[in-house]
C-alpha cells in the first residue's frame, strides 16, 4: 500500500499548536476523535493564498483530512465545522490551558474519543456560558480520568462507599483515605465526601465544592507534570489583577 493511499478522510479534530515549518508550511499537533493526538503537515498553509488560513484555527472542530504512515502525515483537506464563535480575552488564555494539557498529557495516536468529546464540551462552555470555573474543572477531572490519572471516587482506600459528611484524605496514586477525627495530619491536602462527589459527577452546586475541586485537580496535575503548566501561570497572573467576581480558573 503506497503512502498517499493511507487516507483518513473528514475526522474531526480540534487544533492544538501550529508552528511554522520551513518557508511556507505548518506543523500541527491536533486532537482527533478516532485517532487520538496526531502530527499533520500542512504545506504551503502560510501562503497568502492558501485556503487553509481562515480553517486552521484553535478552539473550534474542524474536519480534517491527512495521508502518510509516519509519525507526521500530510494534511490533504481541512474544513471549519464552526458551532461557537471564537473564546476572547481571559476566556482565549483558558482555551490555551485546555489544549496544553491535552498536548502534554495524551500519547500520540491513542485514541480517546471521550477526551474528544471532553475537550468539545469544555471549549463550548468556555464560548458560550460563563461558568468558565466549573467547565475546567470538569475538564480536569474527564481528562485524568480518562487517562487513568484520577483516582476512584467511588469508595476509600478500604473498599467502603465515600460518604458525604466524612473527611478524606487525597493523595495521587491513592484512593481516598478517612481520617479519624482528630487525626488530620497537617499540611495535607483533606476533602468532604459531599465534595468529592461533586468533582466526581461535574455537579458543583456551592462554592466550596469548586474550591475543593481546584486544590483536588490541581496536586493531580503537579504530581503528573512537575515541569508545570505555562498557560495556568499566566492566568494565575492574570486573577492577581482581576476583580474578585472575575478571579476564578
Amino acid at each position: 500500500m503506497s503512502e498517499k493511499s493511507r487516507r483518513i478522510n473528514h475526522e474531526p479534530a480540534f487544533l492544538l499548536a501550529a508552528v511554522p515549518w520551513r518557508e511556507s508550511s505548518l506543523r500541527l499537533e491536533m486532537y482527533s476523535r478516532s485517532y487520538g493526538r496526531v502530527s499533520l503537515l500542512a504545506r504551503s498553509a502560510r501562503k497568502r493564498q492558501s485556503e487553509l488560513r481562515g480553517v486552521l484555527v484553535p478552539f473550534v472542530p474542524v474536519s480534517v483530512s491527512w495521508y502518510g504512515s509516519g509519525e507526521t502525515k500530510t494534511l490533504h483537506r481541512a474544513e471549519w465545522l464552526g458551532g461557537w464563535p471564537q473564546p476572547q480575552g481571559r476566556v482565549l488564555l483558558s482555551g490555551l490551558y485546555l489544549n496544553e494539557l491535552v498536548l502534554k498529557l495524551t500519547p500520540r495516536e491513542d485514541a480517546q474519543p471521550a477526551v474528544y468529546d471532553a475537550l468539545a464540551q469544555a471549549l463550548r462552555s468556555l464560548c458560550t456560558n460563563t461558568a468558565h470555573a466549573a467547565a475546567l474543572r470538569r475538564f480536569e477531572w474527564r481528562l485524568l480520568t480518562e487517562l487513568g490519572y484520577a483516582p476512584d471516587l467511588h469508595t476509600d482506600i478500604n473498599g467502603d462507599p465515600v460518604s458525604a459528611g466524612r473527611r478524606y484524605l487525597i493523595e495521587a496514586e491513592q484512593p481516598p483515605q478517612p481520617c479519624a477525627d482528630g487525626s488530620i495530619p497537617q499540611g495535607v491536602l483533606t476533602a468532604d465526601g459531599a465534595d468529592l462527589a461533586a468533582l466526581r459527577e461535574g455537579v458543583f452546586d456551592n462554592g466550596e465544592s469548586l474550591r475543593q475541586a481546584l486544590k483536588i485537580t490541581r496536586m493531580l496535575l503537579d504530581f503528573y507534570l512537575p515541569e508545570g503548566i505555562r498557560s495556568r501561570h499566566v492566568l494565575q497572573q492574570m486573577q492577581r489583577f482581576a476583580p474578585p467576581a472575575l478571579a476564578e480558573g
